[in-house]
């Protein structure tokens, strides 16, 4: 099987054009050591949109303080055809996602619970979800993918959210796949 090849690891966000995942990541821990007793949120989630001649997928890194707030950026990648096939699509809408997840390695991981961990019994919580773009209505298309995207999430030690509860995707995401 031929290995993926990311060429683009560039995030942004309304104030920040081009950020490296390292500035990423020190948003995040700036974001949650203003409050440490907080109960955080961090979620991952990929929408993709197919235009005329290529396919916007966008990923979105959210840092949520529940009630309190969040700090949010993307990753935007562009396919240069038309992705019509739903499974094709949905899932490297997926892999973005896990490409994106497997760079918070165990040891990042680490430093985001150590700010929360001394107040973990005043209230304070950490968990990561993944967020993915499908639904298991009877009436979406996407529902016989449901049992196979939620596992790779899974594999990857995260919580998986589908609609209506994945807002990463299907609303962050997807407002700049346009």
């Amino acid at each position: 099987m031929a290995k993926l090849k990311v060429l683009d690891f560039s995030f942004q966000n309304l104030t920040h054009k081009s950020m490296s995942f390292d500035e990423v990541f020190g948003h995040i821990v700036r974001f949650m050591d203003k409050e440490p007793n907080g109960q955080y949120r961090l979620i991952f989630g990929t929408d993709s949109q197919v235009h005329p001649t290529y396919t916007r997928f966008i990923t979105g890194i959210v840092i949520q303080r529940e009630s309190k707030g969040a700090w949010a950026c993307i990753r935007k990648v562009i396919v240069p055809r038309k992705m019509m096939n739903l499974h094709e699509r949905i899932s490297y809408e997926t892999t973005l996602t896990e490409e994106v997840v497997s760079m918070f390695t165990e040891e990042k991981k680490t430093q985001l619970i150590d700010i929360v961990l001394p107040n973990i019994y005043k209230g304070s919580s950490f968990t990561i979800e993944g967020h993915i773009d499908i639904g298991s209505s009877h009436k979406n298309k996407t529902r016989v993918f449901v049992n196979e995207m939620v596992g790779r999430m899974e594999s990857l030690g995260i919580e998986p959210k589908i609609k209506p509860d994945s807002f990463v995707a299907s609303s962050y995401a997807n407002r700049f796949t346009k």
